[in-house]
């Protein structure tokens, strides 16, 4: 997920939004970073509040309740606890990361967490981000670089109702279309380039999919393992799920970030995380019993009928296995798809055409095989 972009059902955000008004804690964690650098991380992630992740009700879970001989790292989740961050959930559940020793802290601080301000301010040793915040923090000079992508589609979408006439998108063109204001910075580029929209199609949307319901003509954004289940839950009906990956909307997401200076500086232990976070998907795929109960200790909302929906749909849509992952396994990354990516979006005006979009990213520590991971 990029931050300010996620959906979900009208009862959740508005639980979300109580807890998002509530007070926040100082800056202690990032007091390293000057004022200069604090406007500039705090910019990155559009649509968040840069003191999110310091909030005093954010979850913690940890792999270990003693330091041990073991490593201690923080994974910043961006979000909250949910199936669709299940592998790393998993791999602290069942004892993968500290077989490779490391004591792991996930952090699920909510909806207003500003990851890339939290892991340059040391807060986060690692984060998770996607293909746009990537290259952007490269043209910002932001020294951080995706080290793995977990999600090789991204699971934006948009909705429709049945039988409206409104089945793809080069049927939406020209309808109004209920969308956040930062789809203008992701992919609302990329559809006007490609299927014809406009920016007067775009309406506001509050992440709450009543209107939806009762409109037949309606038209929102998504995200494939939420909105549609809310819809299904509370309409009693199945609606129409355009998953824009599958349009050729294709930035990696769920990247794992961390900064350079982590890469240069410990690169075995960014290789253990990488490596034990990609065996904890490849477990939580199979049995995902441990890293679901993990997920409801943690976040007591969550249910069994959404975290089986949410499994479902990523192995439906391809998610996590693709080409790419049945060859080089979870997490794989290739130089031809960034490229493609960034050359695409330059075209849609996204990116700065002199961009080194190879600084964004390393391949140093995936690939290995998806026979390797699962030995």
């Amino acid at each position: 997920m990029e931050n300010g972009e996620w959906g979900m059902g009208n009862g959740e955000w508005e639980k979300r939004g109580r807890e998002m008004s509530k007070g926040y804690n100082g800056l202690r964690a990032i007091a390293s970073i000057n004022r200069r650098q604090f406007i500039k991380y705090g910019g990155l992630a559009l649509g968040t509040n840069i003191l999110g992740a310091c909030a005093s009700n954010s979850k913690k879970v940890s792999s270990r309740n003693s330091k041990g001989d073991l490593e201690r790292v923080t994974l910043g989740i961006g979000w909250y606890a949910e199936a669709e961050y299940g592998g790393f959930y998993q791999a602290l559940a069942t004892g993968i990361y500290e077989d490779y020793g490391l004591d792991v802290i996930l952090r699920a601080d909510g909806a207003q967490t500003n990851s890339t301000l939290l892991l340059m301010g040391g807060a986060f040793d690692f984060a998770l981000g996607g293909s746009i915040a990537s290259i952007k923090a490269v043209e910002e000079g932001i020294p951080k670089i995706a080290i793995a992508a977990i999600f090789q589609k991204d699971p934006r979408v948009l909705i429709a109702h049945p039988d409206m006439g409104n089945d793809s998108l080069e049927q939406l063109k020209g309808k109004p279309i209920m969308v956040s204001p930062q789809v203008g910075l992701s992919y609302w580029p990329f559809l006007e380039s490609q299927y014809g929209f406009t920016s007067d199609q775009r309406r506001p949307y509050n992440f709450d999919v009543r209107p939806f319901m009762i409109d037949r003509k309606a038209i929102q954004q998504g995200y494939l393992t939420s909105e549609p289940f809310a819809i299904e839950k509370q309409g009693g009906f199945k609606p129409v799920v355009m998953l824009l990956a599958d349009y050729g909307y294709k930035p990696y997401s769920n990247i794992i970030e961390t900064t350079i200076e982590m890469v240069e500086k410990k690169p075995d232990l960014v290789e253990r995380f990488v490596e034990a976070s990609i065996k904890g998907w490849y477990s939580y795929l199979a049995e995902p019993e441990a890293g679901n109960a993990a997920i409801q200790k943690e976040n007591p909302d969550m249910t069994e009928e959404q975290m089986a929906y949410t499994a479902a749909k990523i192995k439906e849509y391809d998610i996590i296995i693709s080409e790419d992952t049945k060859k080089l396994g979870i997490g794989a990354m290739t130089d031809k798809r960034w490229e493609t990516f960034y050359r695409e979006m330059v075209e849609f005006g996204v990116f700065q055409e002199n961009t080194n979009y190879k600084e964004a990213y390393t391949l140093q520590f995936v690939n290995k095989g998806a026979d390797y991971y699962q030995s």
